[in-house]
């Protein structure tokens, strides 16, 4: 497993940067997302077309993604899980079967963006015992 992506100057973490500069709810649950997968925003390929340096620090152009998800090099699970998260910010053609393609820790990814999508964190998303 990979650890968490620097930014340029290896100072923090560039996911921690991509969260703390979304600005509404939908980017913020989908950044969060994206961070928690790790694997997708390691990718040279994904930040080269996510991630776009403003004055104030690094922040998401999700539309830089849109129509490459087949050239990005991600596997079925992977596309599948970039795809939902691109519908989070309302640009994905992905639709809720792309479900199938997650593992158990992509699938509870999303289920606990969703109350942050929702603008409802009150909720709680985790396994049953």
């Amino acid at each position: 497993m990979t650890g968490p992506v620097t930014d340029e100057a290896g100072t923090q973490p560039l996911g921690q940067l991509l969260i703390a500069s979304s600005t509404d709810g939908r980017d913020r649950a989908a950044a969060q997302a994206l961070v928690e997968e790790e694997t997708i925003l390691a990718r040279d390929s994904v930040r080269r077309l996510l991630v776009v340096e403003r004055e104030d620090g690094p922040v998401c152009h999700w539309e830089g993604l849109m129509g490459r998800l087949y050239g990005l090099g991600l596997d079925d699970a992977q596309r599948a899980f970039l795809g939902l998260v691109l519908g989070m910010v309302g640009i994905g053609l992905h639709t809720l079967p792309a479900v199938e393609e997650l593992d158990e820790r992509r699938l509870l990814i999303l289920m606990r963006a969703m109350p942050v999508l929702a603008c409802n964190e009150r909720l709680a998303v985790g396994t049953r015992l």
